[in-house]
């Protein structure tokens, strides 16, 4: 925090930190680097009366908000463990995070507010925390004026911040201690908490983000990601306030009250970078270009695109539309995992050619190569492979929590002596990459990092189902979309109702976004003669490439593959009807 709050409070205080663009357009506030560091030491000395310690985890469950960048920044303060926790995720994802991190306090709002509604933050925090012995006091702020039940272990945050010290000594750390935890969707059903230290993480983001977005001092930087994201913690947060930025905290969505929110807000603030997503793109594109070209963009000097590949056609849009061609569009590529932007066109030499839909150029001190299915490298240009990266650099994860071994299997061991970055890339003629997708069992909804065999193991807990297989496939807005196969058993009735109980099974156990948009039901699934599903001929199945349906033979009854073509056809025929 000394990086991100102190250094700047002692030369200018009254620097704008952070300008909270709340759902309510026309609503902002601005809040100084003085108002900050007031906010956050507050905040640190409030956590540290109640017990909460150097190495201790603490669970941020809140919308984007000043109080939510403070309580980040405080826990950093007093050398606790921070681990942010989307606040769309369900009591029972925000239990399983905090049980398998052992937090020992959460902090939360009554209320999280967010296109025009309110969710009950703190009573799903009070759903979550009936399972978790760990947590001994919940500490709530108020977003909105509703009062909500407190309990014994409830503490009003706004009260007892009025009352404590605006002045808390930082903690002396060391470069490698840890500074938070989140956590990600892996290929098996158990979320993985990525851990990030202190030094070389808060480097890698605050260089990222000066040099791929060519910020200088006096830009308003708009990154519109939530703080449950690492997205959010690198670049809403870290990487501005470590370079002195005024960074955007964008609390509502992209169609509220209209689609010309962002822009509305981009000519409002007077936004220099605007940092997003795909998903959103693609969204805002379906509704025109009178929603973009009704306000006036011109404050606008770099566009960038994060979460997923971007399609041709929404950067030609983003590009052309929102930049009018005169804004330089990186599209980065990054993970939970590298800390920061590892692969994105600039920084580049002065003026070099950007190809539309490609991240292109490695960032100072990242190494790709391409590998083949034998693990060696793949030399020369146009040519595909498994993207690994083969030195370490400063912003990597440095372990999973408590489980160290899942860590090394996961990126290390498929290549021994690299970082497997789990996606494949296609390197071009002239040297560029470009990202292809992941090459393992997981799927990106809208930006969110899903592993299938989440969505399967949530739906697994149906009585009536005792087979599930969700694979992804193309989705015009969201890029990908989830599909489930599903096997009842054999007596069951009321096929329909079972499916919108299956909907609600995902949305409490996940959230709402990992719902799937089409369930169907088979007679049985594809398996290998050990058991294994073949997600790869269903995936085939659903993006329509059955006539390439590649080596069965290890299948252990091929007729399945007919069996499950013509289900599909049937089903697909209803649908269109």
């Amino acid at each position: 925090t000394v990086n991100c709050l102190d250094q700047h409070v002692e030369k200018s205080p009254n620097r704008v930190a952070l300008i909270w663009e709340r759902d309510e357009p026309g609503t902002a506030v601005h809040i100084t680097y003085r108002e900050l560091l007031d906010l956050t030491c507050r905040l640190a000395n409030t956590l540290k009366k109640y017990g909460i310690q150097k190495g201790d985890r603490v669970a941020i469950y809140m919308s984007v908000s000043p109080l939510s960048v403070a309580a980040m920044l405080a826990c950093a303060r007093i050398g606790a463990v921070h681990t942010v926790i989307f606040a769309g995720f369900s009591a029972e994802s925000l239990a399983g995070r905090i049980m398998d991190s052992g937090c020992k306090a959460v902090v939360t709002y009554n209320q999280g507010v967010r296109g025009g509604r309110t969710t009950e933050l703190k009573a799903t925090v009070d759903e979550a925390v009936k399972n978790c012995p760990s947590v001994k006091h919940v500490f709530v702020a108020q977003r909105t004026d509703k009062k909500v039940q407190m309990g014994d272990r409830d503490i009003p945050l706004e009260e007892e911040m009025a009352k404590a010290e605006s002045v808390c000594t930082p903690e002396s750390m060391d470069s490698e201690d840890v500074l938070f935890m989140l956590y990600t969707s892996g290929s098996t059903g158990k979320p993985k908490g990525i851990v990030h230290t202190q030094a070389g993480y808060l480097l890698y983001a605050a260089l990222t983000h000066k040099y791929v977005f060519d910020y200088q001092q006096g830009d308003v930087f708009g990154c519109v990601a939530d703080i449950g994201w690492i997205t959010g913690h690198s670049y809403v947060v870290y990487g501005p306030l470590c370079n002195g930025a005024t960074s955007v905290l964008f609390e509502s969505t992209p169609v509220y009250p209209d689609p010309g929110r962002y822009w509305e807000v981009v000519q409002r603030l007077k936004i220099n970078q605007f940092y997003g997503a795909p998903t959103a793109i693609r969204l805002l594109l379906n509704y025109g270009e009178e929603w973009v070209k009704k306000y006036d963009r011109s404050s606008l000097k770099v566009l960038g695109s994060v979460g997923e590949p971007i399609n041709k056609e929404a950067w030609q849009w983003f590009y052309q539309v929102v930049g009018e061609g005169h804004c330089v569009l990186v599209d980065t590529w990054w993970q939970t995992e590298t800390g920061g932007i590892c692969i994105a066109p600039r920084p580049s030499e002065e003026k070099a050619e950007i190809v539309p839909a490609m991240a292109m150029r490695p960032f100072f001190g990242i190494v790709p190569v391409l590998m083949d299915e034998n693990g060696e490298v793949i030399e020369g240009n146009d040519v595909s492979g498994a993207l690994c990266i083969a030195q370490p650099w400063p912003g990597m994860a440095r372990t999973i929590h408590g489980d160290h071994q899942r860590f090394i299997d996961a990126y290390f061991k498929a290549y021994p002596g690299y970082y497997f970055t789990g996606d494949g890339a296609y390197r071009s003629q002239k040297g560029y990459y470009q990202i292809t997708g992941r090459m393992d069992d997981i799927i990106n909804i809208s930006g969110h990092r899903l592993g299938t065999a989440e969505i399967e193991d949530a739906m697994a807990d149906h009585p009536e189902v005792p087979e599930t297989a969700v694979v992804g496939y193309p989705h015009k807005i969201k890029g990908e979309g989830a599909f489930a196969f599903i096997v009842l058993k054999e007596q069951t009735v009321g096929v329909d109702h079972i499916k919108e109980e299956l909907k609600i099974l995902v949305a409490s156990k996940i959230a709402k976004y990992a719902v799937p948009d089409h369930i169907l039901v088979v007679k049985r699934l594809p398996k290998t003669r050990s058991g294994k599903i073949m997600r790869r001929l269903l995936r085939k199945v659903v993006t329509e490439q059955s006539g390439n349906m590649g080596d069965v033979t290890t299948l252990d009854d091929p007729s399945v593959v007919k069996e499950i073509l013509d289900a599909y056809q049937k089903y697909k025929e209803k649908s269109s009807s």
